[in-house]
């Protein structure tokens, strides 16, 4: 076909511009080896691609592929198919918070015969003269103004098991005074309860200083107190208020958190664990699930629930 020669010559230009080999780039070398001028379609599944044989009309073929000529000859580069690798199901991770099983610490009954009431009084009293003149702990017995023991029903249906005495605690000799006290009689009275229908004690027996937790020796050296006083009161129901005695009664580092929600066993008492009225005057938001742990507990208990 015959062109004037101007246009001819804007057409080689042109063509000039475009060599055949940029129609589709070619991949990187890998390490190591030589760059070849043929033309390589990359692998549809993100794997290194066969170049085609000598001499050979097919175009490449992915390995791994199944071998199907690419009927492409336009010279573009074809269009890849898309897959989505295969993942593992996502699961939430458990939460921090998540309750357990229910623990059992000891055989079902407390061992030997129940006392009567008047047997129970005469041997806690004997028991407390012993805890008087208690120096196990030295660093606590030096300090200490009374030993605080434990108050209220010798032959109690609930317990309330807390943590270690204050410095109000420790200049009157009896657990829960103050405003820790104030609180726990309103929990007692929201479950139809008086003070001197129920029992309260601490795992420890005197003050430590500063009103720090009691310190690992300090929970062994007094659980005997604890555990003799749990065998002659032998309640239906024991109510641990904070970790400290949470945790010292069941054998557990698991959280408040973690333990709440279900009754545990301490030979044949039924143990709830849930806040301490401490950590509730200074986290007042954390009210609302102590009050379901205390509806969880009078439910359990056969006590009507009064309305709020």
């Amino acid at each position: 076909m015959w062109l004037p020669r101007p246009h001819i010559d804007s057409i080689q230009q042109i063509a000039a511009r475009f060599p055949v080999g940029d129609a589709t780039p070619e991949e990187p070398a890998s390490s190591g080896s030589q760059p070849s001028n043929q033309q390589v379609h990359p692998a549809s599944n993100g794997t290194n691609a066969t170049p085609p044989r000598p001499g050979s009309d097919r175009p490449a073929r992915s390995s791994g592929s199944s071998g199907t000529p690419n009927n492409n000859t336009s010279g573009a580069k074809p269009a890849q198919k898309r897959t989505t690798p295969n993942r593992p199901a996502t699961t939430r991770p458990a939460s921090r918070l998540q309750g357990v099983p229910a623990i059992q610490t000891s055989e079902r009954e407390y061992s030997g015969d129940p006392q009567s009431p008047d047997q129970r009084t005469l041997q806690l009293k004997q028991l407390e003269q012993t805890v008087e003149s208690c120096t196990r702990c030295p660093a606590l017995a030096s300090c200490r103004n009374k030993t605080v023991f434990g108050v209220g029903n010798p032959s109690p249906r609930f317990v309330f098991f807390g943590e270690a005495p204050g410095e109000e605690e420790d200049s009157v000799g009896q657990p829960f005074v103050g405003r820790a006290g104030e609180l726990l009689t309103k929990m007692m009275q929201a479950c139809t309860l008086q003070r001197d229908e129920v029992y309260i004690l601490n795992t420890v027996k005197c003050r430590p200083p500063g009103n720090r937790n009691p310190e690992g020796d300090e929970l062994s050296n007094c659980r005997s107190y604890y555990q003799q006083q749990f065998h002659l009161l032998r309640p239906e129901y024991i109510i641990c208020l904070g970790a400290v005695s949470g945790q010292e009664l069941l054998g557990t580092k698991l959280s408040v958190g973690r333990l709440r929600g279900t009754f545990h066993q301490y030979f044949a008492s039924k143990v709830l664990v849930t806040y301490h009225p401490s950590y509730l005057l200074r986290n007042p938001a954390a009210k609302k699930a102590a009050w379901a742990d205390l509806q969880y507990l009078m439910r359990d208990a056969g006590i009507a629930i009064p309305p709020r």
